[in-house]
């Protein structure tokens, strides 16, 4: 009845960030201020059986004052009165004061088993008790077990793991392989493409809002596929032919290699044209060159049609890096390839020392565990379809709402104040926003132009979650 209710409200007719350096007593009397209470008209959040223990920690105006005054500033929060978390369950966080939000963004696409899983939970906890950290150069059962289940996971001769910390860490170690394994130093990004903000990772990402004006070399952006907003709309094959012509004229024939996401995270969840994996990979095959996938954010069974974001595009890549979601919030990352271009390192002496950590390699077994225990992957295909849907038929009702896109539980919508132009609503995302979190509901942005909304919620996300999850943003949307 909820859904049918919410089907029948959605066809009636009807960020930038707040920085650190901003006033600190303005910001300060912001996080004390209360979120108003839900009125009577406001939509009712599905039942769960969770209630946090008493929160009786600092309160969010204390912490601020305290990451304004130690912490970097080039920190920044989401929402005009920034939230104080302090507990989670599952796909819901819950305040200092003990209110529940429906959690739509996972931690940036990270939390996918759910917040606080117990089975992830006592994993970790197990492990912890045992022994915390070693070193690899001793044995240990917990990264070799992570390993093979990784292993397992992958396609063709995809069968080698190199633990790394993060995401960043991952794809700074897959591009040196590639630049070892071939000789050469060329590497092909694409433009919009975001792949971490060290020296390496800085460079193959092509957004001006994340590179510091650093040594960036040996790397060349492509057109990117865009459907939306791109040149050739979905006509993969076009957008791959710059590919050929940064090769053609931009190297000396030969790369190293080609990284990118199977749908772009940070870049505002931008799904690539039909057709341009599979003629890019041929391309860069051609001129000697390894093809990186990125699936920090893409995989880990996110997409819900496939494990792999790749999948979907009928490619096997050479390299394949992920993070985030391998660990469900544990600080892990992986770099699979295959034995003969693992020999590399090799050469030289390759060394991680928190990399195959006891404690998170535990942690991410646990979490492929419950993936398939749970059928997650299956949830994030049957729920992530039917809140597409819903979002399409939000579309048409709100104008401001310029596309909506993505598979599975990673879900964009771009808002715009023009359709031709397709102008972004840059003011107007922000206040949406804070709306919704003010109704209960708490979700991501971004995009180049931050007018995207990021919706990667964990994957244990419900068709009544996505119900209410509508019903707030329908009415946020209709508060312009």
């Amino acid at each position: 009845m909820q859904r049918l209710a919410s089907s029948r409200r959605l066809l009636r007719p009807a960020l930038a960030p707040a920085r650190a350096n901003s006033s600190l007593s303005a910001a300060a009397a912001a996080v004390a201020a209360p979120a108003p209470e839900n009125g009577a008209a406001s939509p009712k959040m599905p039942g769960f059986d969770y209630t946090p223990p008493p929160y009786e920690g600092p309160r969010a105006e204390e912490i601020f004052r305290k990451r304004a005054q130690f912490l970097s500033p080039s920190l920044f929060h989401f929402y005009d009165c920034p939230l104080n978390i302090v507990d989670g369950k599952m796909q819901y966080l819950f305040d200092e004061d003990g209110r529940r939000y429906l959690d739509a963004f996972g931690g940036i696409a990270t939390v996918c088993c759910g917040h606080c899983h117990p089975d992830v939970v006592e994993a970790i906890v197990n492990q912890a008790k045992r022994i915390q950290h070693s070193t690899v150069l001793y044995l240990n059962h917990a990264i070799a077990d992570f390993a093979e289940a990784l292993a397992s996971k992958m396609p063709g001769d995809l069968k080698v793991v190199f633990f790394t910390n993060s995401g960043t860490e991952a794809n700074e170690l897959a591009l040196m392989i590639a630049r070892l394994y071939t000789g050469c130093n060329d590497i092909i990004s694409l433009r919009n493409g975001y792949h971490g903000n060290a020296a390496g990772t800085m460079g193959v990402t092509a957004q001006s809002n994340w590179k510091f004006n650093v040594v960036q070399t040996g790397v060349h952006h492509a057109l990117n596929p865009d459907p939306y907003r791109g040149a050739f709309g979905s006509d993969g094959e076009k957008y791959a032919r710059d590919v050929q012509e940064i090769i053609e004229f931009g190297t000396t024939g030969r790369v190293a290699g080609f990284i990118s996401e199977a749908i772009q995270g940070v870049g505002g969840i931008v799904e690539l044209a039909p057709g341009y994996l599979p003629a890019a990979y041929n391309i860069v095959r051609k001129a000697g060159g390894l093809c990186i996938a990125d699936e920090v954010q893409a995989g880990v069974a996110r997409t819900g049609s496939h494990f792999w974001g790749f999948e979907g595009h009928g490619v096997i890549p050479d390299i394949v890096t992920m993070a985030k979601g391998i660990g469900n919030g544990i600080p892990i990352g992986a770099v699979v390839t295959t034995p003969e271009i693992a020999q590399v390192l090799t050469r030289r002496s390759y060394f991680n020392t928190f990399g195959g950590n006891p404690v998170s390699t535990a942690g991410g077994h646990a979490v492929l565990k419950v993936l398939e225990k749970e059928k997650l992957q299956e949830n994030a295909f049957v729920v992530g379809s039917y809140l597409k849907e819903l979002l399409n038929k939000l579309k048409e009702k709100h104008d401001i709402i310029g596309d909506v896109r993505g598979k599975g539980f990673l879900l964009g919508v771009e808002l715009v104040t023009d359709h031709e132009k397709k102008t972004p609503a840059k003011a107007e995302i922000s206040h949406v926003m804070n709306h919704m979190k003010d109704l209960g509901v708490l979700v991501g942005k971004g995009g180049f132009y931050g007018n995207v909304f990021r919706i990667t919620p964990p994957l244990c996300f419900t068709k009544e979650d996505s119900d209410f999850f509508i019903d707030v943003m329908d009415i946020a949307l209709s508060k312009l």
